[in-house]
């Protein structure tokens, strides 16, 4: 579990504790570099702030705290800005960390140094390459980055990113244990109230956010989407700009050196006297003027640092003369006089050379690299041309520019993008995702098997609160809406159900009770014997016997059932029924089609019905009650668990009243002597376990009937237990 809780409800005093808390992290990255700085220490110290913040308060809190942590430093440095883009990455890795519980233990807060060290120390030493270059300055990290070069080991590369790292690592650790001690001074019971929330609902708990964020969805979930078309619109709005960044600072670049090299090679031209170029050429710096010219144009060189070479030649028929050449720290400059053969770069040009025309600037390889050059004619009063000046700029420095540039374009947009993506994310979480989560979290948990449960679950669907103001709010009441009139009508169609089906049982009843009354019978052996049954199968779940069988449906439906075992009776001859003495052998077979008839009546009765519910089981009782365990019962001779369960249970209830019963042909046994012929057909007649499960529970049995006797004389509707 990490320090913060989300599902924390926000109130003023907490908003007003956020407020004060995140400017304070502001100020603690405004004080601490300062500070640093005034002792002369070699650390940074520019994230504590930021780190504190998006470990206690988020993603988006320590994003924007890194945000104005770069704006407020460009104020004395505009070159922090671009830096921006490792103030959001430490910020998002530490809110991640934190969720993590990483801060939780200082042991595990360590861990989290090489990550931030990685971030600014690696990632900023090569952003600062792409930005400036490594000049060995007069940063924190230059004097150890120049005795790393000095020992000869590194390149100049390897020395600042090993010494950047190197400072890093002691800074990021510094900033770690001042986070983790910072998190371990703010009481426990006010961290949850630092993470920023922007609940419009009832704050979900920490299980349910756990259960929103892990939402299995059959593809991408919305929440995958939404940041996926923002990245994607985002990235293309950057593609667009770069490359149009990329062509409009090519252009501007290309514009401003040519301009450059044309300053400076029209400034150089100005410099000449075009009646002594001749004297320039025969006697050099031996020359009237020649040293003050050179001097002049190492200046015109030195006001723009972009400008590579300049110099001054006269193109021959058999080559080219130098006048003027500066030295450069790379390449020595020619003699006056010195004919050098002319570059193929510019023979397609010779004929307006050697006539002193003015021609574009070139854009080239040459010998000393790839060189933007422009060539300014000097012409006398005559206006002959006597010689060019000329500037040249390394199209490298083009391209370090570009780059340079392009990287400062790329580190904003990277900054801003995770920004930008972290406030989108919090907004679409509270004002979408969790809405829609909680919704169907609720829909989800609905229960419908009882009052009680549908109850709570309207309540918990009632009591999201959401409040978004939008169509998420407009879905979530007309949800609600549609739940509670479905679980009103729910209600309304159970209770009539219910109605239903007690008059669809006292209709069993009464047919049970005219069947039966057929034989003089007093209607109380339906009754008894569906109580001897109820009770029976209650006790073979006591003692887990058939449990993939005994569910509540399963016994409703027998004892729903059990007064229709005996329907088939309605086909036997009142003579047979009501005889006093034994039958005879052609009356017992007419006895034994009853079970037949009773199957069949019942199937009638299922063929007039889309279901048929309990009469499944009717059927069974109806046709298989007579046989028995040994296989020598009626009507189709069946034997051990080929009877089917509910017959089985009911040939002992049944037996058994008829044996307690007064009958017209007999005197009622006592209840002993009935238990004593149950024992002994255990095993027989009757399902072994079944019928020694009936003698354990004596007592019960006695106490169901009384029960059923002392009902006697009441409404034949009434309910059989």
């Amino acid at each position: 579990m990490s320090i913060h809780e989300e599902s924390q409800p926000k109130n003023h005093r907490y908003l007003i504790f956020q407020v004060l808390f995140f400017t304070g992290t502001v100020a603690i990255n405004f004080i601490l570099p300062r500070a640093a700085g005034r002792l002369s220490l070699p650390l940074y110290l520019d994230n504590v702030g930021t780190l504190l913040a998006a470990v206690l308060g988020g993603y988006l809190p320590g994003i924007m705290v890194g945000y104005l942590n770069n704006i407020i430093n460009m104020q004395g440095n505009p070159g922090n800005a671009y830096y921006v883009v490792l103030s959001t990455m430490i910020a998002a890795s530490g809110t991640y960390l934190g969720r993590k519980g990483f801060f939780d233990k200082f042991g595990k807060a360590i861990l989290t140094i090489p990550v931030f060290a990685f971030i600014g120390g690696a990632l900023g030493s090569i952003l600062t390459y792409l930005l400036y270059g490594y000049g060995m300055g007069e940063g924190i990290s230059a004097p150890f980055a120049r005795a790393l070069l000095r020992s000869g080991k590194l390149n100049i590369f390897w020395a600042q990113m090993t010494s950047d790292i190197a400072i890093d690592l002691i800074d990021k650790g510094i900033t770690v244990v001042l986070v983790f001690v910072i998190i371990r001074l703010i009481p426990d019971r006010l961290k949850p109230g630092l993470w920023l929330t922007g609940w419009r609902q009832a704050p979900l708990s920490q299980d349910a956010l756990t259960d929103a964020r892990k939402n299995i969805t059959r593809s991408f979930s919305l929440r995958s989407k939404i940041i996926t078309i923002i990245s994607v619109i985002m990235v293309c709005v950057a593609v667009v700009t770069t490359i149009i960044s990329y062509i409009l600072f090519q252009n501007f670049a290309m514009k401003q050196y040519t301009y450059s090299c044309t300053s400076a090679a029209k400034l150089t031209a100005n410099l000449l006297d075009p009646l002594k170029i001749d004297d320039y050429v025969a006697m050099g710096d031996k020359a009237e003027e020649y040293l003050m010219i050179e001097n002049r144009m190492r200046s015109i060189k030195q006001g723009n640092a972009d400008i590579e070479y300049i110099y001054v030649y006269r193109f021959l028929e058999d080559g080219v003369e130098v006048i003027f050449d500066l030295d450069t720290p790379e390449v020595k400059g020619q003699d006056p006089g010195t004919i050098i053969e002319l570059e193929d770069y510019l023979k397609p040009y010779k004929e307006d050379l050697l006539r002193g025309k003015y021609i574009d600037p070139l854009l080239d390889d040459t010998i000393y690299g790839r060189l933007l050059t422009v060539f300014e004619p000097v012409y006398d009063q005559n206006k002959n041309c006597v010689c060019y000046a000329a500037a040249d700029i390394k199209v490298e420095d083009i391209r370090l520019s570009t780059l340079n540039y392009m990287t400062k374009v790329f580190s904003l947009f990277i900054g801003f993008y995770i920004f930008i993506l972290s406030l989108c994310i919090w907004l679409v979480d509270y004002h979408l995702i969790y809405p829609i989560a909680a919704m169907t979290l609720s829909a989800r948990k609905f229960a419908y098997d009882s009052e009680e449960a549908r109850e709570i679950s309207v309540d918990r669907l009632q009591h999201l609160d959401i409040m978004t103001g939008d169509e998420i709010e407009n879905l979530y009441e007309s949800l609600s809406k549609t739940i509670a009139e479905t679980v009103g009508y729910l209600e309304d169609v159970e209770a009539k159900g219910e109605e239903i089906a007690h008059m669809q049982n006292g209709l069993i009843y009464v047919l049970a009770d005219m069947v039966e009354s057929r034989d003089k019978n007093t209607g109380d052996h339906v009754r008894k014997t569906a109580a001897y049954v109820r009770l029976i199968m209650n006790k073979m779940r006591e003692k887990g016997m058939y449990p993939d069988i005994l569910t509540d449906e399963y016994m409703d439906d027998v004892v729903n059932s059990a007064p229709l075992h005996d329907v088939g009776k309605i086909m036997v001859s009142d003579v047979i029924l009501n005889k006093p003495g034994r039958l005879t052998d052609d009356e017992f077979a007419e006895m034994k089609k009853h079970t037949t008839a009773g199957s069949e009546v019942i199937r009638r009765a299922m063929s007039l019905v889309s279901d048929s519910g309990y009469l499944k089981e009717a059927k069974n009782l109806a046709t298989y009650h007579h046989e028995r365990w040994d296989g020598k019962g009626y009507p189709k001779g069946l034997s051990g668990e080929d009877i089917p369960l509910s017959a089985r249970v009911m040939a002992v209830a049944d037996v058994f009243d008829a044996l307690v019963s007064k009958r017209s042909y007999k005197e009622p046994f006592p209840f002993e002597k009935a238990m004593d012929i149950i024992r002994e057909g255990a095993g027989t007649q009757f399902d072994p376990q079944i019928a020694m499960l009936f003698v354990e529970c004596e007592d019960e049995v006695r106490a169901v009937t009384a029960a059923q006797e002392s009902m006697l004389g009441q409404v034949m509707f009434n309910d059989p237990e």
